[in-house]
C-alpha cells in the first residue's frame, strides 16, 4: 500500500460506527436498545445516539418501538465485497451444477482471519438441511475448511489463533454455530490437523459443528497457485459417513475445483484473473461518471447529531465494490464525491480495521464487510422485509394491510400486520383466498404478460362468492386492463359482505408485479371514495418502500446465471 500516514488518521465515528453494526449483526434478531448498544461496544450513550441517528438517516438501521434494528439497505456493503471477489458470479454455476449432480449441499468459503466464511451457498432443501448463510462464519478449527486454510497461516495468524481460542472457549462469537460443549482440540492437534490437509489436498469435518453434520473440502486455487476459498460438500449422518462421503465425493470435488480454477483465470474473467471479473470501468481503478458528495445535504439538514465522516467512510466501503479489479485513491474519491484527502483517512481506518486491502496502490473490500450484518438481513423472507412497513401503514390509515403473491388460481398472504380494532377482517400469514375477488389479486393479475393473464382466465374457476363478485372472464379482463392502467384496485364486498379493500402493486428491480399490498377496510367505516384520497397515497407510499427494500435484498444476494 502506498504511504498513507500513521493510525493518528483514523476516523474515530467511523470505527465506533462499524462496532455498533458489528454488535447488532450479532444480536438476536438484528435488534437492540440503545442503551443495549452502548454496554456492548462499551460507548457512552451520546456517541451511540449520534451514531444511530446518522444510520437511520442513511437506511441502515430502522427505528422500532424503541430497538434499533438492522434494515435491508445495509446489505450494500457486504454485497460491494461479494462483487469485488467476483467468486459468487465466476465460481456459483459450477458450484450450483455440483449440488445438482450430487444431490448435496455445496458451499464455497473464503478465509477471514481465523474464522471461515461462507460466500457461496447451494443448500438441497430436506428435513434435515444445512442452515449456514452466505455471510456466516464458522472457527476454523471446527469446518472442513479451515485446516486447509491454517496449512497457510504465518507465525502470526497462528498467534492470533491462539489468542481467540483461548478468550472464547465456547465459541460465542460465532452466532452461526452453536455454542461448543464436546472437548476442543490442542493447539497440537489443529497444527497437526492443518499440515495433513495441506499435504493431501482435502479435509474432514466429522460432527464438528454439531452431531450428524459432516464435511469434505478441497482448495479451489488461483491460476498462481494459491488458495482461493474452499469447495465443500455437505451431508448428515443418516445419509453417509464421513469416510463414505469423502469416498464417494473426493474425486468429483476435485474436477470441480479444478474446473473452477481454470475459470478465474479464463479471458472470460477479465484481465488478471478473477480480480478483473465484471469491470464496467476503463480499467483497473479507472473511473466512471463523478457523483456529488451526499453527506454534505445531509449535513446541513440534520445538524450536530449527524455523522459525516461516519457517512462518508460509508459511502467509501460501499463504493469499492464497483470495479473487481480494485480501485485507486483517486477512483475511490471520484466515485464518492469526496476529496482525496477524505477518501484516504477512510480507507485507512477501513484498513486498520481490517475491512479493505491494498496492494499495489489498488484497494479491495475484505470478507470481513460480510459481518456487518449480511447474513441474516439475505435471509429475510419477503413478509419479513414488508412488516415494518405495513405496521407503519396500519399506524397510518387505522386498518389492517397485507402482502400477498399469487398462487395459481388463489393469492397467499406472506405479510399481514393487524389493526387493533374490535371488527377487522381476519386473515393470516399463508391464508389463500380466491384471486379473482379479492383486490390483491387483481394487481396481481393485471401485472401478468398478456399472454399468461389470458391463460390463467380460460382455465380459472370464477365461483360467486357474494351477490356482487365478478364471474364473467370477459368483464374481469377488462376490469384487469383497468387495473393495469389506473395502477390500484379497490374491490367492493365482492369477497365478503362488507368487506372493502383496495391494493397496489409491489415492484421488483425490473419494474415488474413481484408482490402487491393492500388495506382491507369495514364498508361501513370508510367509503370507496374514501378509500381512493385518503388510504391510497399512503398505500402508494408503502408499496415503494417494500420494493425498494425488496430490490436491495435481491440485488446484494449472490446470483449465477442457471
Amino acid at each position: 500500500m502506498p504511504s498513507t500516514g500513521s493510525a493518528d488518521a483514523s476516523v474515530g465515528p467511523l470505527e465506533r460506527g462499524l462496532a455498533v453494526l458489528r454488535v447488532l449483526a450479532h444480536a438476536p434478531g438484528g435488534r437492540l436498545r440503545p442503551s443495549e448498544l452502548a454496554k456492548a461496544t462499551g460507548l457512552a450513550r451520546s456517541p451511540v445516539d449520534r451514531i444511530a441517528a446518522t444510520l437511520v438517516r442513511l437506511g441502515y438501521l430502522r427505528e422500532e418501538e424503541r430497538e434499533l434494528v438492522l434494515a435491508p439497505r445495509l446489505m450494500v456493503l457486504g454485497a460491494a465485497y461479494l462483487r469485488a471477489s467476483a467468486l459468487p458470479a465466476v465460481l456459483g454455476p459450477l458450484a450450483a451444477e455440483l449440488a445438482r449432480e450430487l444431490d448435496e449441499s455445496v458451499s464455497l468459503a473464503v478465509p477471514d482471519g481465523d474464522a471461515v466464511r461462507f460466500v457461496v451457498q447451494e443448500t438441497r432443501r430436506r428435513a434435515l438441511s444445512v442452515a449456514f448463510r452466505v455471510g456466516d462464519a464458522l472457527p476454523a478449527e471446527r469446518c472442513a475448511p479451515g485446516p486447509l486454510f491454517a496449512a497457510g497461516w504465518s507465525a502470526g495468524q497462528w498467534a492470533a489463533w491462539r489468542e481467540r481460542w483461548a478468550a472464547d472457549p465456547r465459541d460465542e462469537g460465532f452466532p452461526a454455530v452453536p455454542p461448543r460443549t464436546a472437548p476442543r482440540p490442542s493447539h497440537d492437534d489443529f497444527r497437526a490437523l492443518a499440515a495433513a490437509a495441506g499435504e493431501r489436498g482435502w479435509a474432514v469435518d466429522d460432527q464438528l459443528i454439531e452431531p450428524g453434520l459432516i464435511a469434505v473440502a478441497v482448495p479451489v486455487r488461483a491460476p498462481d497457485g494459491g488458495i482461493v476459498c474452499a469447495l465443500s460438500i455437505v451431508s448428515h449422518t443418516s445419509r453417509h459417513s464421513a469416510d463414505e462421503l469423502r469416498e464417494h465425493t473426493l474425486d468429483r470435488l476435485r474436477r470441480t475445483a479444478d474446473r473452477m480454477t481454470a475459470a478465474l483465470g479464463s479471458p472470460a474473467a477479465g484481465p488478471g484473473g478473477v480480480g478483473g471479473v465484471g469491470g464496467g470501468l476503463a480499467g483497473p481503478g479507472g473511473v466512471g461518471a463523478p457523483v456529488a458528495d451526499r453527506t454534505a445535504e445531509a449535513k446541513r439538514e440534520s445538524g450536530p447529531q449527524y455523522l459525516q465522516s461516519l457517512a462518508r467512510g460509508l459511502a467509501v466501503l460501499a463504493a469499492l465494490g464497483e470495479d473487481p479489479r480494485g480501485m485507486t485513491l483517486s477512483a475511490v474519491a471520484h466515485a464518492t464525491g469526496l476529496a482525496r484527502a477524505t477518501a484516504r483517512r477512510s480507507l485507512l481506518t477501513l484498513r486498520n480495521l481490517g475491512y479493505v486491502d491494498a496492494h499495489d496502490g489498488l484497494f479491495t473490500p475484505l470478507p470481513r464487510v460480510l459481518d456487518l450484518g449480511y447474513a441474516p438481513l439475505a435471509g429475510l423472507s419477503l413478509g419479513e422485509i414488508a412488516e415494518p412497513h405495513l405496521t407503519e401503514l396500519v399506524r397510518r390509515v387505522h386498518d389492517s394491510a397485507s402482502v400477498a403473491v399469487l398462487d395459481g388460481e388463489d393469492i397467499r398472504y406472506v405479510g399481514r400486520v393487524a389493526a387493533s380494532r374490535t371488527m377487522r377482517v381476519s386473515v393470516t400469514v399463508g391464508t389463500r383466498l380466491p384471486a379473482h375477488a379479492t383486490s390483491l389479486g387483481r394487481v396481481l393479475l393485471a401485472g401478468l404478460p398478456a399472454a399468461e393473464r389470458a391463460r390463467w382466465l380460460a382455465r380459472a374457476g370464477l365461483a360467486p362468492l357474494t351477490g356482487l363478485t365478478l364471474t364473467d372472464p370477459d368483464r374481469l379482463s377488462a376490469v384487469l386492463d383497468r387495473v393495469a392502467e389506473d395502477g390500484y384496485a379497490l374491490v367492493d364486498q365482492e369477497l365478503e359482505e362488507g368487506v372493502r379493500s383496495i391494493a397496489v402493486p409491489v415492484l421488483g428491480r425490473e419494474g415488474s408485479v413481484v408482490a402487491a399490498a393492500n388495506v382491507s377496510l369495514h364498508a361501513g367505516r370508510t367509503s370507496a371514495q374514501e378509500a381512493r384520497t385518503r388510504v391510497l397515497p399512503a398505500l402508494r407510499e408503502t408499496a415503494e418502500r417494500i420494493g425498494a427494500d425488496l430490490a436491495v435484498v435481491s440485488g446484494s444476494r449472490p446470483s449465477a446465471p442457471r
